[in-house]
């Protein structure tokens, strides 16, 4: 019978799952590999089974019902006599009573190596698959790993070698390695039922068994069915010019303007004048009048020019009024910044669907409500609710949360990292996560990608439009809310096992997306990706003033998964001539102290020279200017027998050689291809991560501690094996 029949019949006859047989033969027909096995009406026909199977066997109690078999003592292994057989089908016979469709009748696989895999549907991202450390130890070790379906082989290979227990698949105690690649080939088998089937709610293999020789056996089986899930509707698609057009506007309407400061009325209007927007301004509020010296409009209908842009910070109540007057003024695009929407519950949630179905009738195109605003700095155009200006870049930042939206934008400006346009996304009414994601992949100015997000909409949509992106710039994400609230209780290990957090990761993993675990790394991983080339591997080179630094440093490469390589006999030879004679040899380069900056330049050119590195991390070199000025502060003070201009000039070379420093690292970087990161020795109120030099490609980028280095490199070589992957 077709898997597709034993589904059917399954469901006409009521029934929430299939019993271990009918789930092993839909399995089968997707490639797993099953147990052979028969099915037994009665002891004496259970023998008559075992018999031809060939002891010893292993008697189980069928029924749709019996779901966990085990715990009901409906499981008799190692029978290895008739009368075993008699004894076991009679005290299944008597546990099972009314429940019991039949005995299951199996040889007694032999293997010790146990693994699990099955498939959930989570209500936002659809069919997950799952793969990891199976039997009695499942839930214990959490040893799993995700991939929504559908998987390829390739995926498939990833899940296989993500999980902590990957080195029981290898030769082990005298078994034979195991049959990767059958496993994977199930593992895309049953992704390839999950969305051939939307009826099959779960699928729990366990265990998924390892023989001696090697061969894959699913020995038993779970198949829950739903009666096909049906996913909440997702919101409507935005052109990406749509989207566009909210950046780049030649006019802007503040509708709701005001004259009290700290009023949002005024203060976004306020902003965008003092960041230096060129295009015109106009000013409207029903009381008419002037502020800040410029005329007030009482209706939008009374504006003379045109408008590409309205910014409504009006209460919640008047904007469905407001919508035809803006449809017939020509405006398309508004920044609802009001709030009173859908955060504030069921009624405000009605409001906010009303006003999506008005603006659509009316042509509009509506960015929140309940925003921070946009920017867009490459027209200096700052309508945001915090007086923040990063300069003009690459980097495209969307957040979900406003706050934490110009926080980061904050930190940009402080940190030197350039904007490509930002918004806070609010309630995303009509705009999502999805439409940014769609049009930054359009945007040739947009170099990296920097989300901060809390749900989304549309997982399928999210995920593929995601996994494009990455192939041609890097997503950087920080999640919000992850929690494992949205666990639910689910009838197999599979379901028990995911949760909302850890599916999440797995779309990252899957779609390329460098996710990140704070805000800070945000940051840092916008100024890596928007600055350094790519490493082309994992090998490390790190070159330190300090000898505890290196060490340091070399431990966290090894917990990021890179490599700190010895060093060559010709580098060695190289560096032998230029550093003390009790310098360490090794990687990390210990430059023992030595205050020379031609010491530092010349091993910083001869690494990055070495074809036996991908990166190099210099610890120590940048902040020896402020290191010199607090040190000439103190000798001032201590030693009147050094004058002034003696200090002054010392603190001036310093600052010259770092320039020239920054000036060498940004030409070699641009030269060979390798990222530098730097982490300062000293930073005060004036120091950056990203410090552009005029006439290159790359900029330096210097942190303030060797975690924040590591981790960068690290992420960004993951990026770089997804992209070639």
């Amino acid at each position: 019978m077709e898997a597709a029949e034993i589904i059917r019949l399954a469901l006409e006859s009521g029934r929430r799952s299939l019993d271990e047989h009918e789930a092993k033969k839909v399995l089968e027909s997707y490639g797993v590999p099953v147990v052979k096995e028969v099915v037994s009406r009665d002891p004496h026909e259970a023998v008559a089974a075992a018999c031809d199977i060939g002891f010893p066997v292993v008697l189980k109690g069928l029924g749709s019902k019996l779901l966990h078999k085990t715990e009901r003592g409906l499981v008799h292994l190692g029978l290895d006599t008739p009368e075993d057989v008699i004894r076991a089908a009679e005290a299944i016979s008597r546990e099972a009573s009314s429940d019991l469709e039949g005995i299951l009748v199996q040889p007694q696989i032999k293997g010790r190596r146990e693994f699990v895999m099955g498939i959930t549907r989570d209500p936002i991202f659809g069919p997950v698959v799952m793969f990891g450390l199976g039997g009695v130890f499942t839930e214990a070790m959490a040893d799993f790993s995700l991939r929504l379906a559908p998987l390829n082989q390739q995926d498939a290979l990833a899940m296989i070698s993500e999980i902590r227990a990957r080195r029981l698949l290898a030769p082990f105690r005298g078994e034979a390695a195991a049959d990767t690649d059958a496993l994977a080939k199930a593992l895309v088998g049953i992704s390839r039922l999950a969305c051939e089937h939307p009826e099959v709610g779960e699928v729990d293999v366990n265990p998924l068994l390892v023989t001696p020789e090697g061969k894959i056996v699913a020995v038993d089986a779970l198949v829950a069915l739903s009666g096909g899930q049906k996913r909440k509707a997702a919101p409507g698609h935005v052109e990406p010019r749509a989207v566009g057009n909210l950046f780049h506007p030649r006019s802007i309407a503040f509708i709701g303007a005001s004259s009290k400061i700290g009023k949002w009325g005024h203060m976004l209007f306020c902003h965008t004048v003092s960041g230096g927007f060129p295009g015109e301004i106009y000013l409207v509020n029903d009381k008419g009048g002037t502020i800040a010296g410029r005329h007030v409009y009482k209706d939008i209908m009374e504006v003379p020019g045109k408008v590409d842009l309205a910014v409504v910070t009006i209460p919640a109540r008047g904007v469905m009024d407001l919508l035809p007057r803006l449809a017939a003024k020509g405006i398309r695009s508004v920044l609802l910044i009001s709030s009173g929407f859908a955060e504030t519950g069921d009624a405000g949630r009605r409001l906010q669907e009303e006003l999506v179905e008005a603006a659509k009738r009316l042509g509009l195109v509506i960015l929140g409500p309940n925003t921070m605003g946009i920017a867009n700095p490459h027209i200096n155009l700052y309508c945001t609710g915090s007086p923040v200006r990063p300069r003009a870049g690459g980097t495209a930042v969307v957040a979900q949360s406003g706050n934490m939206g110009v926080q980061l934008l904050g930190f940009a400006e402080e940190q030197g990292i350039g904007i490509r346009g930002f918004c806070g996304s609010g309630n995303e009414a009509m705009i999502t996560v999805e439409d940014f994601i769609e049009g930054f992949a359009l945007d040739e100015t947009t170099t990296i990608v920097m989300l901060y997000i809390e749900g989304v909409r549309d997982g399928g949509r999210f995920f593929e439009s995601a996994r494009k992106l990455s192939r041609k710039k890097p997503i950087v994400l920080l999640k919000g809310g992850q929690s494992e609230a949205g666990n639910r209780a689910a009838s197999s290990h599979t379901g028990a096992m995911t949760s909302d957090a850890r599916v999440f990761d797995a779309v990252c993993r899957q779609a390329g997306i460098v996710k990140v675990e704070q805000s800070m790394d945000l940051l840092d991983l916008a100024a890596a990706f928007s600055s350094l080339p790519l490493p082309g591997g994992n090998r490390v080179a790190v070159m330190t003033l300090g000898g505890g630094w290196g060490v340091i440093t070399a431990d966290l490469c090894a917990q990021y998964g890179l490599e700190v390589p010895a060093l060559s006999p010709r580098l060695v030879e190289k560096l032998d001539e230029i550093l003390p004679p009790f310098w360490s040899r090794s990687n990390p380069v210990d430059l023992v102290g030595e205050p020379s900056n031609s010491i530092m330049t010349t091993v910083m050119e001869e690494l990055m020279q070495w074809d036996g590195c991908d990166a190099i991390i210099n610890l120590g070199i940048m902040g020896r200017a402020l290191y010199f000025r607090k040190m000439a502060d103190a000798v001032r003070r201590a030693d009147p027998s050094y004058t002034q201009e003696f200090l002054e000039n010392a603190v001036r070379y310093m600052h010259t050689f770092e320039e020239d420093y920054l000036r060498l690292i940004a030409r070699l970087m641009d030269t060979y291809g390798k990222p530098v990161f730097g982490v300062s020795l000293m930073t005060d109120e004036k120091s950056k991560t990203v410090y552009t030099v005029e006439g290159f490609t790359s900029k330096p980028v210097f942190y303030q501690t060797p975690e924040r280095a590591v981790k960068a490199c690290a992420r960004m070589y993951e990026y770089k094996r997804f992209r070639e992957s």
